[in-house]
């Protein structure tokens, strides 16, 4: 049986964002789900349940998560709250996991409104992983958006998130490669880093 991995989206963005990531992801081997959520109109309250929920649908299945940016962090704080599921393991694309600079920038400049009710999860985020589960962070270093104009990074970003941004203590592996934050949804790259990851724990290629 293909392993299924559930994908989410990240801000302002819909399921039909991850269809190329999730027909590669098919292609490799594995059985892709895509996640739908309000990322502006709703609490991520709503998403963070209503996903545990859909986690908990496949029964003693474990099932891999591939989230992009705040999608992200919605996985790793359901997965938080879900601590007897199945183990399986997390890929984040970009995902502000020690809290969004360029989320805070926007309040500074008066636009807050711009990251709808999610704004408050993305300016904290997550301060902690979740424990005893194996999460990779895949990062871009292609400085292309508005966010790094509000976010006035010092350091390599992929243009809306830093790199400094998506590491926390506890990840089992991180890589940076160079895309843009939207870009890494349809990254070929990292489209194939985290079909390795997830199957294997690792970004490395295995050693002959």
């Amino acid at each position: 049986m293909a392993a299924a991995v559930i994908l989410l989206h990240g801000l302002m963005m819909r399921r039909p964002a991850l269809v190329p990531m999730a027909l590669r992801l098919r292609k490799r081997g594995f059985a892709p789900e895509l996640f739908a959520y309000s990322t502006l109109w709703r609490d991520p309250e709503e998403a963070i349940v209503h996903l545990g929920d859909r986690l908990r649908a496949h029964g003693d299945q474990p099932v891999n998560v591939l989230a992009h940016s705040l999608g992200g962090l919605i996985a790793l704080e359901a997965l938080k709250r879900n601590s007897d599921l199945p183990k399986a393991r997390i890929v984040c694309l970009g995902s502000p996991i020690a809290g969004s600079a360029a989320a805070r920038g926007l309040v500074e400049h008066g636009a807050g409104f711009a990251s709808g009710r999610s704004g408050p999860l993305l300016r904290a985020g997550i301060r902690q992983l979740p424990p005893d589960r194996p999460v990779g962070m895949i990062a871009g270093s292609r400085s292309m958006g508005l966010g790094r104009f509000f976010g006035r990074f010092n350091e390599d970003n992929d243009g809306t998130v830093a790199v400094g941004e998506t590491r926390l203590p506890g990840l089992e592996a991180h890589v940076v490669i160079h895309a843009s934050h939207s870009g890494l949804i349809v990254s070929a790259e990292a489209a194939e880093l985290a079909a390795r990851y997830l199957a294997t724990g690792s970004f490395e290629p295995a050693r002959l």
